[in-house]
């Protein structure tokens, strides 16, 4: 994909349907208890939380609930144990897939996620095999209304930022992972909020998509992303502009 933010636009717009559904409670909850068991309850410390917090409210999951995945996550209160698995394939056009997920099930969650694949016009490969193509990388999307890069820049420089990239509407910042909640907090106390921040697989190139294609990998995203135990879909299909309207 060229740019993380093309894919963000496109997940904003699927939110409202998303948020009708059941098993998007349960994705956010999963990522409550992740993020507090790897990084501790403190949100001054843990940006990963905070950022699981925020997705958990905007969809409208009731308070009582975070703080019961919170509880869980530290271990106040007994939960389910769930592993952090990476699954890696191949989409349409050949593109690069990764699909990050949460489950209490290896054996059903891999043989779900590759007939999910195969289904889509995609394959499941072998560990390694198209993981080398992505590296993790905290991202903030700032607009360019409101922000400059000089502004952005200023701040970041003493903070970890590697790139601030031309997205459009936007400046795409991005950083080392272990920089990202410094970063975070030096946006925060300069007034500069983002409209999306987080840390996510980048693909170092891209495979450009037509049409036809771009329409397959859409609806082969939306059917793993469909699954509970999947959290997130990563590819470096660069989609058409007639898709992104």
């Amino acid at each position: 994909m060229a740019g993380h933010s093309k894919w963000h636009n496109i997940q904003a717009r699927k939110s409202v349907q998303d948020a009708k559904k059941s098993k998007f409670f349960t994705k956010v909850t999963k990522e409550l208890m992740l993020a507090t068991k790897a990084g501790g309850a403190d949100t001054a410390l843990n940006n990963r939380l905070k950022t699981a917090i925020a997705a958990a409210k905007a969809v409208n999951l009731p308070k009582d609930k975070i703080e019961q995945a919170i509880k869980k996550g530290t271990g106040e209160i007994a939960g389910e144990n769930f592993d952090e698995v990476m699954y890696e394939g191949y989409g349409p056009g050949g593109v690069a897939i990764l699909v990050e997920a949460a489950t209490d099930n290896r054996n059903r969650t891999v043989a779900e996620v590759r007939h999910i694949l195969a289904k889509g016009g995609g394959a499941m490969g072998e560990a390694g095999c198209v993981g080398w193509m992505f590296a993790k990388k905290g991202v903030f999307s700032f607009p360019k209304a409101t922000f400059t890069e000089d502004q952005l820049m200023e701040v970041g420089l003493e903070h970890g930022v590697e790139e601030i990239a031309d997205e459009g509407d936007v400046w795409e910042v991005h950083c080392a992972p272990e920089d990202f909640d410094a970063l975070s907090r030096a946006f925060e106390a300069a007034g500069m909020v983002s409209d999306d921040a987080e840390v996510a697989m980048m693909p170092a190139n891209t495979v450009a998509l037509d049409v036809e294609n771009g329409q397959k990998l859409l609806k082969l995203i939306d059917a793993l992303e469909d699954n509970e135990d999947v959290q997130k879909v990563h590819t470096n299909g660069d989609l058409p502009d007639e898709l992104l309207g």
